[in-house]
C-alpha cells in the first residue's frame, strides 16, 4: 500500500507539472516555437563561423525538420535571422534548379561564414557589398521583392538551410567562395581556381586561399 501511494503521488506531481519530461516535450530540449529555433540557429551559426567547418553539434543542438519549417512559414518575414537569410538566398539564387545546385549555393554561404575574409553571420554574408552598390548575391539588391513565393521550393530551401547550419551538408563545391551561372563569363573568374560545375553553376575559390 505504501508503494502504491508513493506511485500515485508521483503521478499526481507529473500531472500538475503538465506531464513534461526533463529537457522538453520530447526529452531532448526541443525548441518551443520559431523564436527558440532562431536562437538555436544563431548558436549553430556562431559555431560554424568560429571554426571553419565547426565542431559537429550534438543532437539536442541541431535544428529538427519541423522546427525549421515553422520559421517564416509564409516566406514573408524580415531577413534578420540565420535560417531566413540562408533559405532565401538558396531560394532566389537556385530556385528551379536541382537539389544539388541549391545545396551548393548553401555551401558557398557557409564557406564564406567560416572564412576570415567574410562577415561572421549568415545575414551579413548575404548582404555584403550592399553599401557599395555591388552585392555579392545579386538577389539581395536587384530591386525586386524578397518574399518567397513558391511553397514547395521554399520548403526545400529551408530544409537545405537546416542541414547546412547543422553541418550535415556535404560540400559539393570543393570549398568554393564564389560562383556564377554558366551563361555568363565574369571578368573576375580568371583570377580564381575553378573547383566544380554543378547544374548550371560554376564554382571557384581563391588560388592562394585569401578572399578578395
Amino acid at each position: 500500500m505504501r508503494r502504491l501511494a508513493s506511485i500515485s503521488f508521483c503521478v499526481a506531481i507529473l500531472v500538475l507539472a503538465g506531464c513534461q519530461p526533463p529537457g522538453g516535450e520530447d526529452g531532448q530540449g526541443a525548441a518551443e516555437g520559431p523564436a527558440a529555433t532562431e536562437k538555436k540557429a544563431k548558436a549553430l551559426e556562431e559555431n560554424a563561423a568560429a571554426g571553419g567547418e565547426g565542431s559537429a553539434p550534438s543532437r539536442s543542438e541541431r535544428i529538427g525538420k519541423p522546427e525549421v519549417q515553422a520559421v517564416d512559414p509564409d516566406g514573408l518575414e524580415r531577413l534578420d535571422d540565420a535560417i531566413t537569410c540562408l533559405a532565401r538566398t538558396i531560394y532566389w539564387e537556385a530556385r528551379g534548379e536541382e537539389d544539388a545546385s541549391m545545396e551548393a549555393v548553401a555551401s558557398v554561404v557557409m564557406n564564406r561564414l567560416g572564412h576570415a575574409g567574410f562577415p561572421n553571420t549568415v545575414c551579413a554574408v548575404v548582404r555584403q557589398g550592399n553599401e557599395q552598390g555591388a552585392c555579392q548575391f545579386s538577389w539581395w539588391c536587384d530591386g525586386r521583392p524578397d518574399q518567397a513565393k513558391e511553397d514547395e521550393s521554399y520548403s526545400t530551401a529551408k530544409e537545405i538551410a537546416r542541414r547546412a547550419l547543422n553541418l550535415q551538408l556535404r560540400d559539393r563545391t570543393g570549398g568554393a567562395l564564389y560562383f556564377h551561372h554558366q551563361d555568363v563569363n565574369p571578368g573576375w573568374s580568371s583570377a580564381y581556381l575553378k573547383t566544380n560545375e554543378i547544374g548550371t553553376f560554376v564554382f571557384y575559390k581563391p588560388r592562394g586561399g585569401d578572399a578578395r
